[in-house]
């Protein structure tokens, strides 16, 4: 087993230095992978919550308490997506004669909405991304500079042998192995969360439907 501390207290400034910037690497893609698994579970949860209140208060027309349980639903982009929906039903609604129909107007309102939840949903996987694929190719710049510092290290002793540069090398692959602990979990949790993430805009997608299906309806027997 190599002796870990001992390469460590070895390392020059430019080895600590990238390990130190693999470490935040890594420290960076974890904190973004905890918030993002703690917000897409609370959304879920106070989603299906307000789905159940939300859709006898729309049968019922119930139209003042339901804005109110959209916007007292914090964490919710269900909530979010629907409650500006709704909010831009009842304006035109109540607005009378308009270039758009209520439904037109609900449903562009609604396209804006889910860009916008796209953009959250997603938000800080760019970083996972860049982690997954930038790390190995740091912790190589590490390994590269340690084997260079070391050969350098032989020319100014005038010896070859192994053990003249086994310790610089084992520094320079300590890197690289470091590099490649950082960016693996990152590219599993950047895969992970992407499904994550294309399952809840999914289900975005169908909660958007349903309720243009249920405007065009209502507006069909108000005519």
């Amino acid at each position: 087993m190599f002796d870990l501390e001992k390469i460590i207290g070895h390392m020059g400034p430019f080895a600590l230095g990238v390990a130190v910037a693999l470490l935040v690497m890594g420290v960076a893609a974890l904190a973004v992978f905890l918030e993002r698994m703690a917000m897409y579970a609370r959304s879920r949860g106070r989603s299906r919550r307000f789905a159940a209140r939300a859709r006898a208060l729309l049968e019922r027309d119930e139209r003042e308490p339901l804005l109110k349980e959209a916007e007292a639903t914090r964490g919710s982009w269900l909530a979010a997506l629907l409650g500006a929906g709704l909010k831009t039903w009842f304006r035109a609604v109540q607005a009378g004669s308009s270039a758009l129909s209520p439904v037109e107007a609900t449903r562009r309102e609604l396209e804006r909405q889910s860009e916008t939840l796209d953009a959250e949903v997603r938000r800080g996987h760019s970083v996972l991304a860049s982690v997954g694929s930038v790390a190995p190719f740091v912790g190589l710049l590490g390994t590269v500079v340690g084997i260079i510092d070391a050969f350098q290290g032989i020319a100014r002793e005038g010896s070859g042998g192994l053990g003249a540069v086994s310790l610089g090398i084992s520094e320079a692959l300590v890197v690289t192995a470091l590099g490649l602990v950082v960016a693996i979990p990152a590219v599993l949790a950047h895969n992970l969360l992407t499904a994550q993430a294309e399952g809840i805009n999914r289900a975005l997608e169908q909660a958007r439907g349903e309720l243009l299906d249920f405007l065009e309806a209502k507006s069909g027997k108000a005519a």
